[in-house]
This record gives C-alpha cells, sequence and structure tokens, in this order.
C-alpha cells in the first residue's frame, strides 16, 4: 500500500539526447523531497520543484543533456518516517538517483543514512542540522546553501564586529533552540561580547510577553532569537508590539527565510538582523533568476534555499556528465567534490572533503517600511561573511572523512 504523500508526487521530463548505458535505467531522475503543504511549503514547496527543473532546463541549454532527465517530488510532512519511506521507495523502486532540498533536520538526517545505505546521492539545501558535515557526514551527502553553526556563528561574530557585544538571548526550551543559543554564545564571547543573560521560553510558544519585556529591560544591544518557525514569527510580532528596535535594541533571528520577513510585513520586521546565504537582489544574474522565479511562482521572490537548490543541481548535472554515469553515488559525489563551483545564482564556491559546499555568508537588515522601492525590496546588507570563515572549520565537524593531521 503506498503512502498518501506518493499521490502528490509529479514528473517533468525534459527531452535530451539518447539515454546512455551508463545511467541507470537510461534516466537521470532527481527526487525533490520536502514540505508542500506545512510550515516550510513556501520556503522550498513547489519553489524548489521549480527550481530544480529550471536547473535543468538552463544546463541542457548550455550542454548537451546526458542523458533524460526527470524531476519528480514529494511531501514529507515534516515527518522522519514518511521521509524516510518515501526515499526507500524512490531509491529501490522508481529508480532516484538524487534527492535535494529536504528541510527539516530530522528528515535529512534520516535520509542522508538511507542514501548511504543505497550509495545514492543527497543535496541538502534546506535542513540546517551542521552535523551532515559533522559526526554525521557520509560520501554520499552534500550540504548545499546553509547550516546552524554558520547561522550562530555568523550572526553573533559579524554583529559584536558592528558593535553589537552585548546580548540577551530568548531561547526555545528544546534542543534546536539550546544548540543555536549555545553556539552564538559561543561566537559573541569569543570575539569580545558578552552575554547579558538568556531566558528559555515553551516549545511551541504563544504568549513571549514576559521574556520580552526582561530582554528589553537586560539594556542588551542585541536580543538573540534563538528559536524557529511560528516561535520565531510569534516573537518578532510582540517584539515590534513593545517598540523594541524602535528603542534602540536589535532583534536578531538565528534562522529567518525571506518568506517569513514577507509574512510579517516591513513595518512589523524592520531593523531584524539575521545571516542568509544568498539574497536576490545582489547582483543582475540574481535578479534576472529572481524574476523568472516570480513570474512561475505568483509573485513570490525565490528563498536562498530555492536558489540553493537550482545552484546543487546545476552542479550535480555537471558531475555526471563528466563521469558519464549516475550509478554509483559516492562517485558522483567525489567528482562534484573535485570540481569548482560556479552558477549564474551563487556564482564560485567549492565543496570540502566533509560535503560542506563553501561560499560567502551575509549579514542582512531588514528595510524600514519607507526604504524599500517596491515588493520584495526587503534587506540592506550589514556585512559580508568571507567564504573562509563563513563555515565550520572543518578540523571541528569530528566529520569521519575528513584525515587527522
Amino acid at each position: 500500500m503506498k503512502l498518501k504523500p506518493f499521490l502528490l508526487a509529479a514528473s517533468a521530463s525534459v527531452l535530451a539526447t539518447a539515454a546512455h548505458a551508463e545511467f541507470t535505467g537510461g534516466v537521470i531522475k532527481i527526487g525533490v523531497l520536502n514540505d508542500q503543504s506545512g510550515v516550510y511549503a513556501d520556503l522550498s514547496g513547489q519553489g524548489s520543484v521549480w527550481a530544480a527543473k529550471k536547473a535543468v532546463e538552463d544546463y541542457c541549454k548550455e550542454n548537451q543533456c546526458p542523458a533524460k532527465i526527470e524531476v519528480i517530488f514529494a511531501d514529507h510532512q515534516n515527518k522522519p518516517d514518511i521521509g524516510s519511506n518515501i526515499a526507500r521507495q524512490w531509491y529501490d523502486v522508481d529508480g532516484v538517483d538524487v534527492i535535494v532540498d529536504v528541510p527539516t533536520s530530522s528528515v535529512a538526517l534520516a535520509v542522508n543514512n538511507i542514501t548511504k545505505e543505497k550509495n545514492k546521492v543527497h543535496l541538502n539545501s534546506t535542513g540546517g542540522t551542521s552535523d551532515l558535515t559533522g559526526k554525521a557526514c557520509t560520501p554520499n551527502t552534500i550540504h548545499w546553501t546553509y547550516d546552524t553553526w554558520a547561522l550562530a556563528n555568523g550572526t553573533g561574530t559579524a554583529l559584536v564586529k558592528t558593535g553589537g557585544d552585548t546580548w540577551f538571548f530568548l531561547t526555545a526550551d528544546y534542543a534546536f533552540g539550546h544548540a543555536l543559543e549555545r553556539d552564538t554564545a559561543a561566537a559573541v564571547e569569543k570575539n569580545g561580547g558578552k552575554v547579558l543573560g538568556k531566558v528559555r521560553h515553551p516549545f511551541p510558544g504563544q504568549d513571549f510577553s514576559s521574556f520580552l519585556l526582561q530582554a528589553q529591560s537586560s539594556g542588551a544591544k542585541v536580543i538573540g532569537l534563538a528559536n524557529a518557525g511560528g516561535d520565531t514569527i510569534n516573537s518578532v510580532k510582540q517584539a515590534a508590539e513593545f517598540g523594541i528596535v524602535q528603542g534602540g535594541q536589535n532583534l536578531a533571528a538565528l534562522l529567518m527565510f525571506i518568506t517569513d520577513v514577507h509574512a510579517l510585513g516591513l513595518q512589523t520586521a524592520q531593523g531584524l538582523v539575521f545571516t542568509e546565504a544568498w539574497y536576490w537582489d545582489m547582483n543582475d544574474q540574481t535578479r534576472a533568476f529572481a524574476e523568472e522565479f516570480a513570474a512561475a511562482n505568483n509573485g513570490a521572490k525565490p528563498s536562498m534555499t530555492q536558489a540553493g537548490v537550482y545552484s546543487a543541481v546545476i552542479h550535480y548535472l555537471k558531475a555526471v556528465h563528466e563521469l558519464g554515469s549516475d550509478a554509483d553515488g559516492a562517485k558522483v559525489v567525489e567528482k562534484m567534490k573535485s570540481m569548482p563551483t560556479e552558477d549564474r545564482v551563487f556564482g564560485k564556491g567549492h565543496i570540502r572533503a566533509d560535503g560542506r559546499k563553501i561560499h560567502d555568508m551575509y549579514l542582512f537588515e531588514v528595510k524600514k517600511p519607507e526604504e524599500s522601492k517596491g515588493p520584495w525590496d526587503y534587506y540592506k546588507l550589514r556585512a559580508v561573511i568571507p567564504a573562509d570563515q563563513a563555515f565550520r572549520p572543518i578540523e571541528e565537524g569530528e566529520c569521519p572523512l575528513v584525515k587527522k593531521g
């Protein structure tokens, strides 16, 4: 009996040259596994499916397609058991060669293990856990866009360097929140800053009033929101009601997407500071990509993770084309690591031995309403975090693929 999520799967074939025997089933099959209907649908969902299809289209315009290529998708509902069942079905029955996107860290880690077991490829753009390139790293996974270490370290370090040297943490009382608080506090203190206090809130939370009043009264220059999703949205909304940003304090969201800012609106989100890997209005190429995305996605601009799906699929296709095969996932990933990355959306970068895709990260501040020139014009750049400083040092990750000095 098939699970309900499979009913949501769909495919888009791209005509190509005759299939070669080296490609399993004569087809390169890409599976976009993500949230199609829940809290992460806007930042991944159908936008990521479009990004994967667009990557195939663009690659085949510039190069001879190595084989027939298909893109399929399914909804994992942010549940590890459902995500695992879909991944096994795709690998064992449906001939999927590579799974991309995969928000929700618990699902990402489950797919990571299954991908290694089946010797396929996992290109993760939306799951946050830095364990994918740490203790849980495998020869079959590449972590493409961002991770929790980069967000915590990037925001903490950059804000201290730009004057935000005193912090108070509003933290969701569960493992993810604790990790964000711990990693950001370490970055703040390493760079000469000071943590004035912290408060833990229930997960999930509704009323943040008392916690925000404690943060406000602390006098800290930065209030770090070590939470995610609805907790972050509600924290920001209630902080606006208290006039915290207008009073001179900065809010630092440690996991925030442009779709969250859009949902909040600039009147509420103004002054919010956070780290992202990409923004649509960075240069002519990113703007052109965003316009194409908007035309196909009801006027929305792409999130960093949807852009990451595009970039990852482009590089995957370069590697399998070069190899002339998609049969051995570990060999495909090894090839991807050996080649510098370059595409019109993310520009140039590279992939480390631990599977971490390396590129600049950026500290952004949300504009005031009067500073915005139009829809989705939301960010102003506060600082560039150079690629060699943006991600956890490889020797600190405990990835078993990394040879000890």
